[in-house]
């Protein structure tokens, strides 16, 4: 019977399952090795049957009705006679009762390994594939890997290669490897399957048998059948261009403006015009009068002029009746700040959707609601509740919390790290994140994409969006309501549930998302990405002042996938010429407290021309002059040989030899393309995580910690090797 037959006949028979020996009949269709058997209707035919198998043999019921059969007794291992045969298949008989279709006789397998394969159908993803650690702890031990489908052969070896019980595909307790070419076709299959049969909605083999002599086998299978349910769009896709010009307006109304300093009619309007933005600006209040010397107009249709960006700050229960006056003025775009829509509940949720449907209907896009607002530093637009002005520069930053956005922009003007454009999401009634990411793809000034996100609206759409965008520039991302109580906060929060983490976590790998796991995360790989080249491979030399800092970033280095290679015999030879003889001689070298500039350029360029060293991390080079600072400034107050013009001068030398290390740095990573990162003896608050070298593509790029450092080096390595496939 061909497979569509089978499934065919299950869905005349209105049944929610095939038999087990149904579902191996498709799986087998699909290159996924099944164990031989032979299904028969009555206790004599077992006896046979078991026969021409040869003993010991599994005797299983047979029916759609016994999904479980472990549970129910209906399952009889190592059956090793006719008596064995027949006692097992009438116990079986009175166990299942009317379920009972038949019977199942198989070979009894032995193999110490299980695994587990499976196929499912996520609300948000869809088809998804799933391989782990089978037998009884599967549940337990939760050691299991997802992946999208469709899954082409590299994709499934990647999905098998993640697994954390390595040990048991390889050779095992004088058993051979597992035969990773039939995993392969296993997942391959599973994956055909989940996109040219959608109404299996679910399959579960388990165990996955690997025998002593290494091969594979499907021993036990289920397929769950079901409607395959309509595909709602509920956010159409907003036009990449559009999305370009909500963040470039030459003209601007602020409805809702208030002279109250503590509202966000105040605060959004007076961030624009402190932050030098040099479009049209108008404010709107039914009041009319002035506000700041600046004429408030009583509706928006009395602007004489074109408006290119509306933005709202009125109560959530007067933004309906704002539309046609909208639509009258011909403003296309919204920025709705209000508050009180879906995030609220099943009441805001109702308003929310009749505000998309009348905006959709006047042809306006609405970013919002409950948003916190938007930035483009290259126009000095600064369009937000919170008053940070961060500089322009490449990267875009697109969060579903607008506190933590701002507090991220916060971030990146203290340690001058470069903002492309921002975008507080809020509940994304219309434009999503996914239409952000699709905008920002084809901007050119735009190099890392950072996300924060709590949900998505349309998984597919995402994960296709990413896997494309990831080719071009990096995209970092933080998942909000990774656990069950993060999910209902952020349910809470944006109105929408999160989606199932494992799958969501999957869907990003497989992408080539960057996943961080904080917050400050995002900004620390936002500067790394931005600022350097991306490591070829994961090797690494480490220059340290001291021994214990090198034993720790080495440390680190392995725990975050990286290796810290040794020096070889040449490169020893020639640093013995530039430093004391009681220097490491090994890899970290500790510089013995070397000052000198050129000793120190020198070394990292022996390091950079060694073909064993991919990426260099140095620590305690900058942040020297903070300490010796307070040391001068102690001698100064003991001792009146010193004064204050002394520390002056010497500090001058100190932050002279800084600029020029940051700026020497830089241009041997023009020359080399290599990576180099460094990390502050001492920080302070002038103190910068990227420091730009002016006619340099590449930025100085210094932390305040080595884990930080490392574990930005790690996630540059691992997208590094996911561009090459």
């Amino acid at each position: 019977m061909e497979k569509l037959e089978i499934i065919e006949k299950a869905k005349y028979q209105k049944r929610t399952a095939l038999t087990e020996a149904e579902a191996k009949e498709v799986l087998k269709k699909y290159g996924i090795p099944v164990v031989e058997e032979k299904s028969v209707k009555t206790i004599e035919e077992t006896e046979i049957a078991a026969k021409k198998i040869g003993y010991p043999v599994v005797l299983k019921g047979l029916g759609f009705r016994l999904t479980h059969k472990t549970e129910r007794g209906l399952v009889k291992l190592n059956l090793k006679n006719k008596e064995d045969v027949r006692s097992a298949a009438i116990y079986i008989k009175e166990a299942a009762g009317s379920d009972l279709e038949g019977f199942l006789i198989q070979p009894m397998l032995e193999g110490k390994r299980e695994f587990v394969a499976g196929l499912f159908h996520d609300e948000q993803f869809g088809a998804t594939v799933m391989f782990g650690l089978g037998g009884i702890f599967t549940e337990a031990i939760g050691d299991v890997v997802f992946r999208l489908a469709p899954l082409d052969d590299n994709e499934a070896r990647k999905m098998i290669d993640e697994l954390h019980a390595q040990k048991l595909l390889g050779a095992f307790r004088g058993e051979k490897a597992a035969d990773k070419k039939a995993l392969i076709k296993t997942i391959v299959g599973l994956s055909k399957i989940g996109t040219e049969i959608p109404e299996i909605r679910e399959i579960d083999i388990n165990p996955l048998l690997v025998t002593a002599d290494g091969k594979v086998t499907a021993v036990d299978a289920l397929i769950v059948l079901g409607e395959v349910p309509d595909q709602k769009i509920t956010h159409a896709a907003i036009a990449p261009k559009a999305i370009g010009r909500l963040f470039y307006p030459k003209s601007i109304a602020f409805i809702g403006a208030s002279a109250e300093i503590s509202k966000w009619g105040n605060l959004i309007f007076t961030n624009v015009l402190a932050g030098k933005y040099q479009g049209k600006i108008y404010l709107v209040n039914p009041k009319g009068e002035e506000i700041a010397d600046r004429k408030v107009f009583k509706s928006v249709t009395e602007i004489p002029d074109p408006v290119d960006l509306a933005v709202v700050t009125i109560p959530a229960n007067r933004v309906l009746a704002l539309i046609p006056e909208l639509k009258k003025k011909k403003i296309k775009n919204v920025l709705l700040i209000s508050s009180g829509f879906a995030e609220t509940g099943a009441k805001g949720k109702v308003l929310e959707d009749e505000l998309v449907k009348k905006a959709r209907e006047a042809g306006i896009f609405i970013l919002g609601p409950n948003t916190m607002g938007i930035c483009n530093p290259y126009i000095s637009l600064y369009c937000m509740g919170t008053h940070v002005r961060p500089k322009a520069g490449s990267t875009v930053l697109v969060t579903q919390s607008g506190n933590l956005g701002t507090q991220l922009l916060a971030f990146a003007e203290k340690e001058g790290i470069g903002i492309r454009a921002f975008s507080g999401s809020g509940n994304e009634a219309m434009i999503t994140i996914e239409d952000a990411m699709e905008g920002f793809e084809v901007d050119e000034l735009t190099k890392t994409v950072v996300l924060y996100i709590e949900s998505i609206k349309n998984g597919r759409r995402f994960f296709e969006a990413a896997k494309r965008v990831g080719r071009k520039k990096p995209i970092i991302a933080l998942k909000g309501g990774r656990t069950e109580a993060g999910a209902q906060a952020a349910a809470s929060h944006t109105g929408a549930m999160a989606s199932n983490i494992k799958v969501f976590k999957a869907a990003c790998r497989q992408a080539g998302i960057v996943q961080v796991e904080n917050p400050m995360d995002l900004l620390d790989l936002s500067a790394a990405f931005s600022s350097l080249p991306l490591p070829k491979g994961k090797k690494v030399g480490i220059m340290t002042l001291g021994g214990g800092w090198g034993v720790v970033a080495s440390d680190l280095c392995v725990e975050n996938g990286l290796e810290v290679p040794k020096l070889s015999e040449d490169v020893i030879s020639r640093i013995n010429k530039l430093l004391p003889p009681f220097w490491s001689h090994a890899n970290p070298i500790d510089v013995v407290g070397e000052m000198n500039t050129k000793t120190y350029m020198t070394i990292l360029e022996e390091l950079l021309q060694w073909p064993e060293c991919d990426a260099i991390i140095h620590m305690g080079i900058i942040g020297r002059i903070i300490m010796i600072k307070t040391v001068l400034e102690s001698t100064v107050a003991v001792n009146k040989n010193y004064d204050s013009k002394f520390v002056e001068d010497s500090l001058k030398s100190l932050i002279n030899f800084e600029r020029q290390s940051i700026e020497r740095t830089v241009r041997l990573m023009e020359k080399y393309n290599k990576p180099i990162i460094g990390v502050y003896l001492l920080n302070d608050d002038k103190s910068r995580t990227v420091t730009d070298v002016d006619g340099c593509k590449y930025k100085g790029v210094n932390f305040i910690t080595p884990e930080r450092a490392v574990k930005a080096l790690g996630k540059m390595y691992k997208y590094a090797q996911w561009l090459k496939g």
